[in-house]
């Protein structure tokens, strides 16, 4: 049985039709399947998801990253990769099973593969804790980061969470420093690493595993600091105001692009990932080959300095600029606007019998 979005409901009306024109047995017996019936509503559904899915709003595009039917993970990893070994456990204190790791092969090449997996049953899903990783998860990942690191395999990471694992076991286990470890690692490698977000990118929890040198994004992922609904709680104290929140958060694709956050965006077919799986692959599989054969003739410090400037980089059109010759230091942009309030409210006194005088000189030039 499919499952339908809220702004979905006129499909999922015309699929029911659909789907009783193609079925010859009904309840009334056997009848004669109309062709041409059912080719001209396949079109009016097909035109419908297009008029829908080029119009979504920030928190439709939020539902549709969250969707129950989305690829995960491990239909990724299991349809791009040949020969996967996985490999388990943190050599600290145990297996976090949300995340999926191991070696393998794409298109003959040997690569390290990580992978978020929110799991598709009520079952899975509880067994890989709804994708969200504990602190043993990125220490599981940080050591064959390393170990690829070690023998010059390149990485390739599916992300897809809501977030860390905000447990009190987590946090005594220390959540806060594993995750801080895994964007360290990231940054310190000197092989390519090739993130794709795929459904959702919550907070730190993906930002542990998104510093790479390439970040793609699927067209209806999302990629942010909070979630929406947590965002609206805070800034309107209202959880409702959902849309609000995700549209100030620019958690979209297309937006985060125009910011130079990530660095592609994969185009998902008509009605989102979830419709045409095959599509979807064959377009990630695609794009991944594509920056890989981007790095093919880079060398380990060319990588390693490609990766860090391009996070460098970030913020710097928008208020902050290199001072200096140390490219690498970054001063904030002095707002004119806010000096002269700053200026104000240091010598408000000074200021405020200065504009007073001018202006008793103004009336007085008015009279005479």
């Amino acid at each position: 049985m499919k499952n339908y979005l809220n702004f979905e409901s006129n499909i999922k009306e015309l699929e029911a039709e659909l789907d009783s024109l193609k079925d010859p047995f009904n309840k009334e017996g056997l009848t004669e399947v109309n062709t041409n019936k059912i080719s001209s509503l396949q079109e009016e559904i097909d035109s419908k998801l297009r008029d829908i899915y080029s119009n979504l709003d920030p928190w439709q595009k939020t539902l549709v990253a969250r969707h129950e039917e989305r690829p995960k993970s491990k239909f990724f990893i299991d349809n791009l990769f040949s020969d996967f070994i996985l490999l388990s456990g943190d050599r600290y204190y145990g297996e976090d099973k949300s995340v999926i790791a191991g070696f393998g092969k794409f298109k003959g090449m040997s690569v390290l593969v990580i992978g978020q997996e929110k799991g598709d049953t009520l079952d899975t899903r509880i067994e890989r804790n709804f994708g969200m990783m504990k602190p043993e998860g990125y220490r599981k990942t940080v050591r064959l980061m390393k170990l690829a690191d070690k023998f010059n395999l390149p990485i390739i990471l599916f992300i897809d969470t809501p977030g860390a694992y905000p447990g009190v076991g987590a946090e005594e286990r220390g959540q806060a420093e594993a995750i801080a470890k895994s964007i360290e690692c990231c940054m310190e490698l000197k092989v390519p690493t090739i993130s794709v977000i795929i459904g959702e990118g919550g907070s730190g929890g993906a930002i542990a595993l998104a510093s790479s040198s390439k970040v793609l994004m699927l067209e209806n992922a999302i990629y942010s600091v909070i979630s929406p609904e947590g965002c609206a709680s805070i800034l309107w104290r209202d959880p409702k105001k959902t849309l609000e929140a995700a549209t100030a958060m620019k958690l979209s694709s297309k937006d985060l692009l125009e910011l130079n956050i990530i660095d592609e965006i994969i185009e998902e077919p008509v009605g989102g990932a979830h419709r045409d799986k095959d599509k979807i692959l064959n377009n990630v599989k695609i794009s991944i080959e594509k920056s890989l054969v981007e790095f093919s003739d880079m060398s380990r410090e060319d990588v390693f300095e490609k990766r860090k400037n391009k996070f460098l980089s970030m913020g710097r059109s928008k208020g902050l600029y290199s001072s200096g010759k140390n490219k690498d230091k970054l001063v904030l942009q002095t707002n004119i606007v806010n000096e002269i309030i700053q200026k104000f409210n240091t010598n408000k006194i000074n200021y405020i019998v200065l504009i007073g005088i001018i202006i008793i000189m103004v009336l007085f030039g008015l009279l005479i």
